[in-house]
């Protein structure tokens, strides 16, 4: 998937480091709603959507990846990013589906916790930029294939190591029993919070952002709802950031864009209904909506998802039919509320229209 990661270990090494009962099925929580352009008024905490097998939300609703940005400026470098991640040429790509082996489908998967789970301590490639703390590591939690080994665990209950609602994320993650688990870099979240990393730090992506939040996953697919952002790669990032991410792995090359860049699909781009079933539609309308954010190195334009049995190749194959010629970059600057919180500015609030109308 990320085939660029060495000008990520490159870059980390040189600022020192980086930082549940559920199968491979387990998927994001369904929105209770049809998806709206327009967003509600929201009270600060108000939980996001949840997820299943838990009471615990993907981030509170007013988070930046639960943001609409259909109403943002176009931000002043899109034609130059677009023209570094080969836009004109290049059709989208779901990173995730059906694989030869149905039983290891293609994704990223993610784990809810069993309240009885046993916290192991890991070593940490990448120590001074991770959250040194036992992780709910076992020899049963699933761990993404390739070269990017992340493991994506979520504590659905309280218990004595660990709060609820916590999600752990990991990468180049190796479990080995009696202590001697490893992995490159760990960051822990409160999914009730909007706290980001300090800056300049990593996290298990190179942008220093949460995974889990920004994959398409098949139950909210399957819902007609995906009200979040999408995850997703570029070959060439620059050697910055911009909020919400915390951390850059990037190229001496101005022209790339840098970790945290978001990117709208054309409000007037359509597939039609015969080459693009109502699960690939959802997709298509929540890159509109949410957009997609800038999260790692890789190939271009590949997005990602949940590794899940139910994925069908027809479903997955669909939305190579969107071209990133289609996008545009946004400035969602205006949205920050403070720069170490994932707080946003909502649309149809005061706050919004004062700084982003």
């Amino acid at each position: 998937m990320s085939i660029a990661r060495a000008w990520r270990a490159v870059t980390v090494l040189c600022i020192t480091a980086l930082i549940g009962a559920a199968s491979l099925e387990a998927p994001l929580a369904s929105a209770a709603t049809k998806h709206e352009h327009a967003a509600p008024r929201l009270r600060a905490g108000t939980p996001g959507t949840m997820l299943p097998g838990t009471r615990c939300p993907a981030f509170p609703a007013d988070n930046v990846w639960n943001t609409p940005v259909t109403g943002l400026a176009v931000d002043a470098n899109s034609a130059t990013w677009l023209a570094s991640m080969n836009a004109e040429t290049t059709f989208l790509h779901p990173d995730y589906g059906p694989s030869s082996n149905p039983t290891k489908p293609y994704g990223i998967p993610w784990v809810v916790v069993a309240a009885r789970t046993k916290f192991t301590t890991v070593k940490f490639l990448y120590a001074s930029e991770s959250d040194r703390r036992p992780y709910p590591l076992t020899g049963t939690t699933p761990i993404e294939g390739g070269s990017d080994r992340h493991a994506l665990m979520v504590t659905a209950t309280k218990s004595a190591a660990s709060p609820a609602c916590n999600l752990f994320e990991t990468y180049d993650t190796h479990y080995r029993a009696n202590g001697r688990s490893t992995v490159g870099s760990g960051a822990i979240w409160n999914l009730d919070s909007n706290a980001l990393r300090p800056a300049g730090f990593t996290s298990a992506d190179a942008a220093g952002l949460p995974i889990l939040p920004g994959l398409v996953n098949y139950d909210e697919v399957r819902s007609g709802a995906m009200n979040h952002a999408i995850r997703f790669t570029a070959q060439c990032t620059q050697r910055s950031y911009l909020w919400p991410a915390r951390h850059q792995a990037g190229q001496s090359n101005p022209d790339c864009p840098p970790m945290g860049a978001r990117f709208r699909l054309n409000a007037s781009f359509s597939l039609p209904a015969s080459t693009c079933s109502s699960f690939c539609q959802t997709v298509v309308t929540t890159m509109k909506t949410y957009g997609l954010i800038l999260a790692d190195n890789g190939s271009n334009w590949f997005f990602q998802g949940t590794a899940d049995r139910r994925w069908t190749a027809d479903e997955v194959d669909q939305l190579k039919q969107i071209p990133a010629s289609q996008f545009v970059g946004v400035d969602e600057s205006c949205l920050m509320v403070t720069p170490n919180s994932g707080q946003a500015r909502q649309p149809g609030t005061s706050a919004y229209a004062r700084s982003c109308a």
